[in-house]
């Protein structure tokens, strides 16, 4: 039997390559988000690789939208397996500079959206006591920086949510899994479209990671939900470690580069903007369809040997074995030339 797998914020970005994963696995994609073009262009993806697909046109700030489309997948394909929470938006500006509404809605699609897709998945999960639900995190929501506040809070919120969450699953023996994929920074179009009031055009904090490798830590995290979070390439680790072991010193840092590091020498196209309303057509009014990729292909990684080795534990405990065993050696060799080390 295939896979049921909701996907919110399917039609762009590590949705849409998500999306197309599954595919692959010949799975039932539900693919959710406001944009029509880019949830159809991703269904024909999904068809294409052997998948089936179905579109669901609704904004996850919608408690009503998001259940509707969740009786229309089970509907169509059945019980839910795996759902997904991926959508989001955001505004990049100092926070004196976004407007009350523009928080309260990056607020609602990027936290309150989670709540709403975790919601109407465990809804119908409980009952069977099946399923998993990956949260699309960030490694902003463990560690904030400038310019995105209103994101940095929501995934923040995000983790705080979904901690809780876990341990009520955990007092009443569910088996039922929660986990979230702490996401790198990824070239995807929200750079392209998201709402800005920088003088130049934002980019993602490098090491930049293409989609496919978050696709790839997403469907891990789902496929092993056991873990509490999974963190997805070596920087987004590096982040938490140094948040961890230096916050202050890293307040500082960031203070001194994060604006400029966040920033490309490009102006940014003025009147371009997702937050209120899907970017749906192109300037000639044709729909249009901005894929899973953003801007930075030139400067994307398509590959995390992190998150490599974090889907072959197998492969990292023998490499661990057999260092342990080659510094026993070493050890031993030391001592019968008489010549112990200190330890």
């Amino acid at each position: 039997m295939p896979q049921t797998v909701v996907i919110t914020g399917a039609s762009a970005g590590i949705g849409r390559a998500t999306a197309r994963l599954y595919g692959t696995r010949g799975a039932d994609v539900v693919l959710i988000a406001r944009g029509r073009a880019g949830l159809d262009a991703a269904a024909q993806e999904v068809e294409a690789l052997g998948g089936r697909a179905l579109v669901q046109v609704a904004d996850i700030a919608d408690t009503r939208q998001v259940e509707a489309a969740a009786d229309a997948a089970e509907q169509t394909f059945g019980p839910l397996d795996v759902w997904i929470n991926c959508a989001f938006s955001s505004v990049f500006a100092p926070f004196e500079q976004i407007t009350p509404e523009e928080y309260e809605r990056a607020t609602r699609v990027t936290y309150l959206g989670f709540v709403n897709g975790t919601r109407a998945a465990l809804t119908r999960m409980l009952p069977r006591d099946h399923g998993t639900i990956v949260q699309v995190g960030s490694a902003l929501g463990e560690r904030a920086i400038p310019l995105q506040s209103a994101y940095c809070g929501a995934k923040h919120a995000v983790n705080g949510f979904t901690s809780s969450l876990r341990t009520e699953l955990l007092h009443r023996g569910s088996r039922v899994r929660v986990t979230v994929a702490q996401m790198p920074a990824v070239n995807t179009p929200q750079f392209s479209w998201v709402l800005s009031r920088l003088s130049r055009h934002p980019q993602p904090v490098p090491p930049i990671y293409q989609p496919e490798v978050a696709a790839r830590g997403v469907a891990h995290a789902a496929d092993h939900p056991g873990r509490k979070q999974r963190y997805i390439g070596a920087s987004t680790l590096a982040t938490v470690w140094a948040n961890r072991l230096a916050p202050a010193l890293l307040d500082r840092y960031l203070a001194r580069t994060g604006f400029d590091s966040q920033q490309t020498g490009r102006r940014l196209p003025t009147g371009v903007s997702n937050l209120f309303e899907p970017l749906d057509r192109t300037e000639g009014g044709d729909q249009g369809d901005r894929g899973a990729h953003g801007v930075f292909d030139d400067r994307a990684h398509g590959r995390s040997a992190e998150a490599a080795l974090a889907r072959h534990p197998a492969l990292v405990a023998s490499a661990f074995a057999l260092g342990a065993a080659g510094a026993v050696t070493a050890r031993a060799a030391l001592h019968r030339r008489g010549r112990p080390d200190a330890a």
